[in-house]
């Protein structure tokens, strides 16, 4: 069975509200909050303009140092991606699914570990719309 490489959800809540929802329940489940990207921000800095986009990167670190004992290379998807978005006067929720990562590095034998931050991080966009 194919697996998606996104898992996305259209939200009610305003931008704002959704990008603070997101880093409040990451926090809950026990995933660090790194660093939110402001995308919007940044291009219009250079010129470019967009609707609003925040990139926000979490990690929980027992799950990262499991991957990361398997397979170092497995850096070069953490930590997980989160993104909320407008389009079209939509506000959306967005996540890298970790399930997909298994099969990038299937030598590593991560799939128990992915099925279960991708069950994390599906609780999260949920329960962030």
């Amino acid at each position: 069975m194919k697996v998606e490489f996104d898992y996305t959800v259209e939200t009610k809540k305003g931008f704002d509200e959704a990008v603070s929802a997101v880093e409040a329940k990451s926090k809950e489940k026990g995933f660090g909050v790194l660093h939110t990207h402001d995308v919007k921000a940044t291009l219009a800095s250079k010129g470019f303009d967009r609707e609003p986009l925040k990139i926000i990167e979490i990690c929980n670190p027992k799950y990262a140092t499991e991957v990361l004992n398997k397979d170092i290379k497995i850096a070069l998807m953490l930590p997980c991606p989160i993104s909320v978005y407008v389009q079209n006067g939509k506000t959306y929720i967005s996540a890298l699914r970790p399930r997909v990562i298994a099969d990038f590095y299937p030598e590593a034998g991560i799939e128990s570990i992915a099925e279960e931050v991708d069950r994390f991080i599906l609780s999260i966009v949920n329960e962030s719309r």
